[in-house]
């Protein structure tokens, strides 16, 4: 008797047939216009659809797609993307006949552009012109430091660049942005979001007992949360479970600063142009910034927003998974120890200077 799965994967394969054979007129009709930049794009499914078609491919890969469409739902978060990701990986569960790289800066560029909606863009200004001056420092102080711990490692400036910019901003969604604008290849973004969601998950459970223990206020530690944590989802559970109040703080500020990826991304795309002189423009942020107007003078069409939004965030769980997929035992222990000192090296700066300065001139 053969396996439901085995049955199901037969009857994917004859739906796929009938999808091949329309898209494959399609493309017939599309090459009269072989100037027009999506006939690449439905190239591209085309050569997926035909992968797939391979029953022995496709019972062999079946996990890694799988995978990829858990990550679609509400149940798979962005660090466990990237476990599943590197757990395939290491055994041999991803397709190496299309190349993932390509196709997730693509889907990053993509995802940055629609979190672009979910931008309040009058609370953001409200909250950056109220802490200017430790959401300036801290970002300055951040990268400049972590540009100095990196020569001072001997860290590949790519991967401490990328880090920093983590730890600076918001996270993954800050080296998801930074990324592509740097042209950072799949091990290095791989290794910067590792380092990120392990601090992330210890500083989840840390702050909100060190807070308790220095009898921190309910807006000193929503600031300092704000600061210190990378990810705003971090952010949002340390806070509220420090109280309602912090997690007012804390969100609001943390919102201030991602407005700070625009322009971090760009100067980072001038700081790390090739030798060539020319300046990769990350043109998505430019639509990341139009998406933020759109959203503030438009408001009539929040639910559209938040529907964008939504699927935006998904999509980034995808890409942490594929970028999940592109990193190896191997690459890792290539690598060493480094990301992850240098990450903790320069959190933990950050944490005590900033909570130095909000226990003495933060009320």
């Amino acid at each position: 008797m053969k396996p439901v799965y085995y049955t199901a994967l037969c009857l994917i394969s004859k739906i796929l047939t009938y999808v091949k054979v329309y898209l494959t007129l399609y493309i017939e009709l599309l090459n009269l216009l072989n100037r027009i930049k999506v006939i690449s794009l439905l190239h591209l499914c085309l050569r997926i659809i035909n992968m797939t078609f391979n029953k022995s491919h496709l019972q062999h890969f079946f996990p890694f797609y799988l995978a990829a469409l858990l990550t679609l739902t509400p149940w798979v978060s962005s660090p466990t993307a990237l476990v599943m990701g590197f757990a395939l990986a290491s055994f041999g569960f991803v397709p190496t006949t299309f190349a993932l790289g390509k196709v997730t800066k693509k889907l990053l560029a993509y995802s940055i552009v629609g979190l672009g909606f979910g931008i309040q863009l009058n609370e953001a200004i409200e909250a950056t012109s109220n802490g200017i001056g430790i959401i300036l420092s801290t970002i300055m102080g951040t990268l400049v430091l972590g540009w100095i711990l990196a020569r001072l490692m001997k860290l590949d400036k790519v991967t401490g660049h990328l880090i920093a910019s983590g730890t600076a901003i918001c996270g993954g969604s800050a080296i998801a942005a930074v990324a592509p604008a740097i042209n950072a290849d799949e091990e290095s973004t791989g290794l910067a979001l590792a380092t990120v969601f392990v601090l992330n998950s210890i500083a989840l459970f840390i702050f909100p007992v060190i807070g308790h223990a220095l009898e921190l206020s309910q807006h000193a530690f929503g600031t300092w949360a704000a600061i210190a944590i990378h990810d705003t989802s971090s952010v949002v559970g340390a806070a509220s479970a420090y109280g309602e109040e912090a997690l007012k703080t804390a969100t609001t500020l943390k919102l201030a600063r991602a407005l700070w990826i625009v322009p971090v991304a760009f100067i980072s795309a001038l700081l790390f142009r090739s030798n060539s002189k020319k300046i990769t423009i990350p043109y998505f942020i430019l639509f990341y910034c139009l998406a933020i107007l759109i959203n503030d003078n438009l408001p009539q069409f929040h639910m559209i927003y938040e529907g964008i939004f939504d699927i935006s965030k998904k999509l980034l769980v995808l890409c942490l998974f594929f970028i999940g997929c592109g990193i190896s035992i191997e690459k890792i222990k290539a690598a060493g120890a480094k990301p992850l000192i240098f990450g903790i090296s320069l959190w933990v700066v950050i944490s005590t200077t900033s909570l130095f300065y909000i226990m003495n001139y933060v009320s």
